[in-house]
């Protein structure tokens, strides 16, 4: 009997996923609920290797609310780790559409990440990118995170990371910049102390702030309102903003997601 990709079969007592590396005979195979330590390959020919069949719901059973919840629990938690090719779906709080999880199918195809996000208004391009530093997140490429954008999108930023992605991040801008540094150890950056951050693009566009910001910036930068950063004659050229992002991109590891409904000026030196 052929297995394909994804089919749950049942060999040595447990349940389990086939991953792609299978052939008619070698099964390669992945615990249901397992993580990539346990992944396992079966000789059809020398083990017995059968579909996996489960039993249907009991009206009879109705269990309690303890039970509920416990079971809940553990199939949030199983999606982190489990052969599902996405570890972030059991921290979002919302459900996303199908085209909001083209940048991230994208995103992980990349080594860095360097993508443009240039959906129109109202696309959600904030989930875009946030779905994908969440994915990260959880499978342990990244550990730090930092959002540029201008001032009046910093606390709307701030509500998107912490209800739809359980991330709580620090608003870095004038107003709290004082109190974020004073309990600093000495030489200590606030961008090494907190892990998530929002920062105004105006209040770290400046020559000093600029290269603190440069020597501990996170490995994740989300940059939004990107079309603001752009190359351009009218102001020239080498703009604060335009060298900040420069700067950042001239880390060859560093991830970096552009966030615009601008893609272009229609203006051939930006």
């Amino acid at each position: 009997m052929t297995y394909t990709v994804g089919s749950l079969v049942k060999a040595r007592g447990r349940e389990w996923v086939v991953l792609p590396d299978s052939t008619d005979d070698l099964l390669v195979l992945r615990p249901l609920g397992g993580s990539d330590d346990e992944i396992a390959g079966i000789y059809i020919p020398l083990e017995p290797v059968t579909p996996a069949t489960f039993d249907l719901p009991d009206p009879s059973q109705v269990g309690d609310y303890r039970s509920a919840r416990l079971l809940r629990d553990a199939v949030r938690l199983g999606f982190r780790s489990s052969a599902g090719p996405f570890r972030s779906f059991a921290r979002v709080g919302f459900e996303p559409r199908p085209y909001q999880l083209v940048p991230l199918l994208m995103a992980l195809k990349l080594d860095p990440i360097r993508l443009l996000v240039a959906d129109d208004v109202g696309i959600g391009k904030t989930i875009e990118a946030g779905l994908i530093a969440r994915e990260l997140l959880d499978r342990g490429e990244i550990e730090r995170l930092a959002v540029l954008c201008p001032p009046p999108l910093a606390e709307q930023w701030q509500s998107e990371l912490r209800d739809k992605f359980h991330i709580e991040a620090e608003l870095v801008l004038p107003s709290t910049a004082a109190r974020l540094e004073r309990n600093l150890s000495l030489g200590e950056s606030l961008f090494e102390r907190h892990p998530f951050v929002i920062v105004s693009m105006d209040y770290i566009k400046s020559d000093r702030r600029r290269e603190e910001f440069k020597r501990a910036c996170p490995e994740f930068v989300i940059v939004d309102e990107a079309h603001t950063c752009a190359y351009g004659a009218e102001r020239g050229g080498h703009h604060q903003r335009f060298e900040m992002v420069r700067g950042l991109a001239q880390n060859p590891n560093r991830h970096i997601v552009l966030v615009t409904a601008t893609p272009h000026s229609g203006k051939e030196e930006a």
